[in-house]
């Protein structure tokens, strides 16, 4: 189904990271605008944006300063006019938007699994003790330092190819890279093993694409509802409540999948010690309307199990 637009008189500016994952979530973007209103692709022109998180490459994500590494720039250029709309990664965005600024269209959700990735093992359980995992995720981090203690874990900064480059370097025997990002690349077979949710939980809204707008753009709130796909709604809605209550940062380890059930909504979560020590876990369920009370509602409970100083940085 196509919509009426009036042809703008310039493109529409689509603002994006630099890396070929976030350039190729763009370009999903634009065609899916394009479908929807049968316009060419000369109407849309893809920004892309230097920012932080890309720029700093010898410091872990902690120590920069979290995820609005990966956005600020981006937001910044929505703000000043320089785009229209700008595009994330879901799973980097902050939980809360800077004033004048919404977030409130998501695309279909991918594939939300981890994907093991190694030269040299089919699988972790294949991984022999004391071998070296390369990750920049507190969350990798902590769930994999839960299941193998024994294991080394080196800070492991960089886009897709530039994991890899380090596999092949030697830097570490494996790492975890999102499913998402393989497919959306055309390189699922890079993974080994896809881990089931069940056995590890992705990061809070892993495999989503968000786009970000001016809240007074009333044009570009107008073509974002042709494209936002409601279930994946619910399920960040659940997802990015349960973040927000546990104040949840590139410092806190922190998992988290909704998944629909009919109406349903399913949500199971995770918090961890950053050292890997301990990880407590909930599972429930409720009317898909009531997601953002049950993101909160697992949210508080957890806290309540974990007591004070759980999320203290050790290492």
């Amino acid at each position: 189904m196509t919509h009426a637009l009036p042809t703008p008189a310039s493109p529409l500016k689509l603002g994006t990271r630099g890396s070929p994952l976030a350039v190729a979530q763009t370009h999903e973007t634009r065609d899916r605008l394009a479908r929807a209103f049968d316009l060419p692709q000369a109407a849309f022109e893809v920004v892309v944006i230097s920012v932080a998180g890309d720029r700093i490459q010898d410091k872990s994500l902690r120590e920069a300063g979290g995820k609005g590494l990966f956005t600020r720039e981006i937001e910044q250029a929505l703000l000043d006019g320089t785009i229209d709309l700008a595009v994330h990664s879901m799973k980097d965005m902050p939980v809360a938007q800077p004033e004048g600024l919404i977030l409130d269209c998501y695309l279909p959700r991918e594939d939300v699994r981890d994907a093991f990735v190694s030269r040299a093992h089919a699988s972790l359980a294949s991984v022999p003790e004391g071998a070296v995992m390369g990750t920049s995720s507190l969350r990798r981090r902590a769930q994999l330092l839960v299941r193998r203690p024994d294991l080394q874990v080196v800070e492991f900064r960089g886009n897709v190819q530039t994991r890899l480059r380090k596999l092949d370097e030697g830097v570490a025997d494996a790492t975890f890279l999102a499913m998402a990002g393989l497919n959306r690349l055309g390189m699922a077979d890079v993974a080994q093993s896809p881990i089931d949710p069940e056995d590890m939980l992705p990061a809070v809204a892993q495999g989503a694409i968000g786009i970000e707008r001016r809240l007074a753009d009333s044009r570009a709130a107008m073509m974002l509802e042709a494209i936002h796909h409601g279930p994946t709604a619910q399920q960040l809605t659940a997802e990015r409540a349960f973040l927000a209550r546990l104040d949840g940062s590139c410092e806190t380890p922190i998992a988290g999948l909704a998944t629909l059930e009919g109406t349903t909504l399913r949500l199971r979560g995770e918090i961890l010690r950053p050292d890997g020590s301990e990880a407590l876990s909930d599972d429930r369920s409720a009317p898909a309307e009531d997601a953002a009370a049950l993101g909160r509602e697992m949210a508080e409970a957890l806290l309540a199990r974990a007591g004070a100083n759980f999320f203290d940085w050790r290492g």
